[in-house]
């Protein structure tokens, strides 16, 4: 397999493991875990699996003091993104919690315009648009029962906690960190958060059968392990915009869980609106790419000149 493909298959494992959080959470959930008893095992469980593989890679467990802050900020900022998607699933689908969480790279761009003054063109701000309507759409369903607004404002915290996360992320002191470095920290860091819920009053839950300590060591291994070494390895292969494209299988993914696992209905209408939604983001994150791409499909179908009437 050449490399190319290798990065593309890499991508598309990445995106999908990534969207398999639903079908390993709500099983717990249903068995009476609380969100936050699921991420303190979730993390806690992926921490080892990290540490193993950067000590596997001959590289130590030192940072310098200075990017000790902003590895705590970039880890609370994780955490409650997590925190905020998984309680979400509490109050509506999770195949349409995921495909809202996916406008973040959205959000990543609003950010950078503000912040760092970079200028948004018109496809970005018409994608923005089409996301809108795509959310417009999603809000109320087939019954005329609209989602929960709790839900929604949940989904829409972990977006852009995950938004400001991927900008702070490539602060100056952490760049020259190994990236399996930076996320070992943060998980740690994203630890604490859960573990000082659980210390002033969230009660610990623990599964009821022991088959769903499988669904715990899941949700570290794939989501988290597994989805995080093959984005790195896509990335090296393919670069980071075809591996953002293809990230738009995890709202698929989940979709696809959310109605033949959980047996939960998706109406035409919420159907545009996930089709718009996951449009508007790869348009995005697409960015300059796609007009070359459409200049030579245009060249495909050369104009045919008019014929005049006799």
């Amino acid at each position: 397999m050449n490399p190319k493909a290798k990065g593309y298959l890499l991508a598309v494992v990445a995106a999908t493991t990534y969207g398999m959080n639903p079908l390993f959470a709500l099983p717990l959930y249903a068995d009476g875990m609380n969100p936050d008893s699921v991420l303190f095992f979730r993390y806690l469980m992926a921490i080892p699996l990290l540490a193993a593989m950067l000590k596997a890679r001959g590289r130590n467990f030192r940072v310098n003091r200075e990017a000790v802050l902003p590895l705590a900020v970039m880890g609370l900022l994780m955490a409650l993104s997590s925190l905020a998607l998984f309680l979400s699933y509490r109050h509506m689908a999770a195949g349409i919690a995921s495909t809202l969480l996916f406008v973040y790279p959205i959000l990543v761009a609003l950010i950078m315009a503000t912040a760092y003054h970079e200028r948004i063109s018109r496809q970005t701000m018409a994608c923005i648009l089409m996301a809108l309507a795509g959310i417009g759409l999603l809000y109320k369903g087939g019954d005329g029962a609209t989602l929960s607004l709790a839900g929604t404002l949940l989904v829409f915290g972990s977006a852009l906690s995950y938004a400001i996360y991927i900008v702070g992320v490539n602060h100056r002191l952490l760049r020259d960190i190994a990236t399996l470095k930076v996320t070992l920290y943060v998980l740690l860091f994203g630890l604490a958060l859960f573990a000082g819920r659980l210390l002033t009053g969230t009660a610990l839950t623990l599964p009821g059968t022991w088959y769903l300590w499988g669904n715990l060591l899941a949700l570290a291994v794939l989501p988290t392990a597994v989805s995080f070494l093959c984005t790195t390895k896509a990335i090296q292969y393919i670069g980071s915009t075809p591996t953002a494209i293809l990230g738009a299988l995890e709202p698929v993914t989940a979709i696809f869980f959310g109605l033949t696992v959980f047996g939960e209905r998706l109406t035409v209408r919420e159907a545009v609106g996930l089709v718009l939604i996951i449009a508007a983001v790869t348009l995005v994150v697409a960015g300059g790419r796609l007009t070359p791409l459409l200049i030579r499909l245009r060249r495909l179908f050369p104009r045919l000149p008019l014929r005049r009437r006799p």
